[in-house]
């Protein structure tokens, strides 16, 4: 091997040349990614369904093996390795399909179905081919699993006031600005919306509901919010507020604790402030 900068003979790859002094790092990487382990990894993870980003990274954090992406498309396609190309036959994939199906198979979808395919068999297909055969071996199976996919719901509401769904909007905090609002489900009137320095405190959110509270004279049926400790408060004034009620939803029922994203009323209207229509 010779220096690439003053064309020295080097016996080995050394950290920097004698002669001229410059760094050789570089021709260690390349020697290290030009070896045969290379390709073997390259093989493996590709075979075994690992996207392209995800074999650079496994090969740099597994293997110290450092190479770009446009080197691994290089080095999969002199190996003759495609995603789109040469598809293993129908047959084959069905066999190893219908093997599958007599044991837990028959409780997988397309999806789990093509990386067995992949990852097992070694079989190279289309995730929509895999589908379709499956619609075909396995029909009843896909009759099952069709009957709990997630439906979208609708949202229903009794009257006004049965529901208000509170929260605050921190998207304008890095001008100073903190929101704060509540909206009722029926009407999707806004009861409240003030802004302050901030909505993270538990007495300002409070000090906002008892005031709506007051100048409407009414007291919502139920309250929801998210489960941040600035609602805290709050929702003890519900339930205390509620606490001498009958109904149904009365005292500890009052209020509701929930994910964000199923306070629907409340996150809707953000997205409307939003985009200011």
């Amino acid at each position: 091997m010779f220096c690439p900068f003053c064309g020295n003979h080097l016996g080995q790859v050394l950290r920097f040349c004698v002669s001229c002094g410059r760094s050789l790092e570089f021709l260690k990487a390349a020697e290290q990614t030009e070896g045969p382990d290379m390709l073997h990894y390259c093989t493996k993870y590709f075979n075994e369904g690992h996207s392209y980003d995800a074999i650079v990274d496994m090969l740099s954090s597994l293997h110290n093996i450092n190479i770009s992406l446009r080197t691994l498309k290089s080095t999969l396609s002199q190996a003759g390795l495609y995603r789109r190309k040469n598809y293993s036959s129908p047959n084959g994939v069905i066999n190893a399909i219908r093997s599958e199906l007599r044991g837990p198979g028959q409780l997988f979808g397309y999806r789990t179905m093509w990386q067995v395919l992949k990852q097992k068999y070694n079989l190279r297909v289309r995730r929509d081919d895999v589908m379709n055969l499956l619609r075909e071996l396995n029909p009843r199976g896909c009759e099952r699993r069709a009957r709990r996919r997630f439906v979208r719901r609708t949202y229903h509401s009794m009257g006004p006031n049965y529901m208000w769904h509170a929260d605050g909007y921190d998207k304008l905090k890095p001008f100073g600005l903190a929101l704060s609002g509540c909206i009722d489900g029926f009407s999707r009137k806004v009861v409240w919306l003030e802004c302050g320095p901030t909505n993270n405190n538990p007495t300002v959110i409070a000090h906002n509901f008892l005031s709506c509270v007051r100048n409407l004279g009414v007291i919502p049926m139920r309250l929801r919010t998210d489960c941040g400790t600035e609602n805290g408060i709050m929702a003890a004034i519900q339930c205390t507020l509620r606490h001498h009620h009958h109904d149904y939803y009365s005292g500890a029922s009052s209020h509701m604790y929930g994910s964000s994203t199923n306070n629907q009323r409340i996150e809707s209207w953000w997205s409307i402030f939003r985009k200011g229509r």
